[in-house]
């Protein structure tokens, strides 16, 4: 396919996704909301993360746009140097260190203040699940950072607590403001690119320091300005899953600091990379719970005192015919392509939008293609939200106006939706699972958890191909089945066992 440009506006004028596949714009913001409609965010957990979440709304306050913080959590006092904590982020949004009532070291004391519409949940991850569903019970929207949760139960426990307290969530990944993976599943779903057989993503990274060792320790972290205990949450539940949210443990700067290399509290690049990836391709494919999934990996360089490996990768297989691969490193930059194929066209993802590369199923079988020379398909302009020099943060922005415009509007169909976030975690949890014990992982939908699988799997496609490859079901396919797309050459009608010693293509045999 000869490279050529689309332009974007006439791109979605021909799908029937194009209005939802725009971020909301500050100017139609402003339009559709009234000034004065103020909705008050507190802050649960203000770390390096969600540093940037203050920003944002005190941006969004300033701009007149209907926003404003006005409480603020965290276990720790903080450190105005190393710029986050308690006290320093409160300063931050205009609080003063003296307004216990909206600055403190309990969420639970900001869930019953009323002038707190919204928490944007920015904790560990093993508080995501527990604060969010507390806040849902109290009448509170949420913004949670991914990973959704620490667990697959929790995933699926926040589900239902959004559902049965009717409130708006968006999980906080913040490509899904990026219009190009609505854009390529609707090309899909239109059947552009023919069956979707295979998708990878990948998060490379390299550092000496090690990844996340280089969340600075400093001194002034230690058990009298840190609510040890409260971080821990071995005191803590969620009702029905009845298991202390982490372990009781000695006081530890760097399980604090940089808890991500520890499997108490997170899942190292499974839950706090492969999420970013594994959600955005989940939309774009249409697909989201894996029937099958395998974790590989370890630990092969940062020998640090960490828990979770450096190198990584995840394999999902779905029941509709197609396979995902998330794969990084972090002791090694250089990436693979992100990539959709399909039995006609692949979807290549690029920084502002995607190449279309046409595939040709009747060229025969050959050498593969190679990647010295780039190839060229015709190109999609997104416009994603775009990075300034002033504001680097532009994708999270346009995430967060989502979400206060559904807030706004009672509309629960957000951009990164607890659904589509339980899914995506549901996938690279079980390929932690699958990593740590050494086993191979089914989804059990109906009882929501994973299994241990079996041959299973393997048995069940070759029986499909036994039964629904013949030549004479091809021409009732339509999109969506999984039935062979092939042209069976003629000579194929030779084939078959010989019964009693009759050629099956014999037609004069009796």
């Amino acid at each position: 396919m000869t490279r050529s440009r689309v332009n974007r506006r006439n791109f979605l004028k021909t799908t029937a996704a194009g209005a939802s596949a725009l971020a909301l714009t500050a100017a139609s913001y402003a339009k559709v909301h009234k000034i004065n409609e103020r909705i008050g965010v507190a802050f649960l957990g203000v770390g390096g993360r969600c540093q940037i979440h203050l920003a944002i709304i005190n941006r969004l306050a300033k701009e007149n746009k209907g926003v404003q913080p006005v409480a603020v959590c965290d276990v720790w006092d903080g450190n105005k140097q190393v710029g986050r904590g308690l006290y320093p982020s409160a300063e931050k949004v205009g609080l003063s260190a003296d307004d216990t009532k909206h600055v403190t070291k309990d969420y639970r004391r900001l869930l019953d203040l009323p002038e707190v519409d919204v928490v944007c949940v920015a904790t560990p991850d093993h508080w995501h699940a527990k604060m969010c569903i507390d806040a849902a019970a109290a009448g509170k929207d949420v913004y949670c950072e991914k990973p959704m949760t620490k667990t697959i139960a929790e995933a699926h426990a926040v589900v239902d607590a959004m559902k049965k307290y009717n409130r708006v969530m968006t999980v906080g990944v913040q490509s899904m403001a990026d219009p190009r993976w609505r854009m390529a599943n609707e090309l899909i779903r239109a059947g552009k690119i023919g069956h979707v057989a295979q998708a990878q993503t990948s998060y490379y990274r390299n550092s000496d320091v090690g990844q996340w060792r280089y969340y600075k320790l400093t001194r002034d972290m230690n058990p009298k300005t840190i609510d040890w205990d409260m971080f821990l949450g071995h005191a803590f539940q969620i009702k029905g899953l009845d298991v202390p949210l982490g372990p009781k443990m000695p006081f530890d700067r760097a399980v604090y600091g940089q808890w991500r290399c520890y499997w108490p509290f997170g899942g190292g690049m499974f839950t706090d990379l492969f999420v970013h990836q594994t959600t955005h391709m989940i939309a774009a494919m249409g697909v989201r719970y894996p029937k099958r999934v395998v974790g590989a990996g370890g630990i092969y360089l940062e020998y640090d005192g960490r828990d979770v490996p450096d190198v990584a990768t995840v394999v999902a297989d779905y029941d509709e015919g197609c396979q995902l691969t998330i794969t990084a490193t972090m002791i090694a930059s250089y990436p693979v392509e992100e990539v959709i194929r399909g039995h006609l066209a692949t979807i290549k993802f690029l920084k502002d939008g995607f190449e279309i590369i046409g595939d040709n199923p009747k060229g025969g079988a050959g050498i593969p293609a190679r990647l010295e020379q780039t190839i060229k398909g015709e190109y999609v302009d997104a416009h994603p939200p775009r990075w300034t020099k002033e504001w680097h943060h532009a994708d999270t922005q346009a995430l967060w106006e989502n979400f206060l415009k559904c807030v706004r509007d009672r509309q629960q169909e957000t951009l990164s939706t607890p659904e589509l976030g339980a899914a995506a975690f549901t996938t690279v949890a079980m390929g932690v699972q699958s990593y740590r014990q050494g086993k191979v992982l089914f989804w059990d939908n109906e009882q929501r958890k994973p299994i241990e699988a079996d041959a299973s799997w393997a048995a069940a496609w070759e029986k499909r191909s036994k039964e629904r490859g013949k030549p004479n079901q091809i021409a009732g396919w339509k999109a969506g089945d999984t039935g062979s797309l092939l042209h069976p050459p003629a000579y194929q009608k030779l084939a078959g066992p010989w019964i009693d010693g009759k050629d099956p293509a014999d037609t004069s045999a009796g």
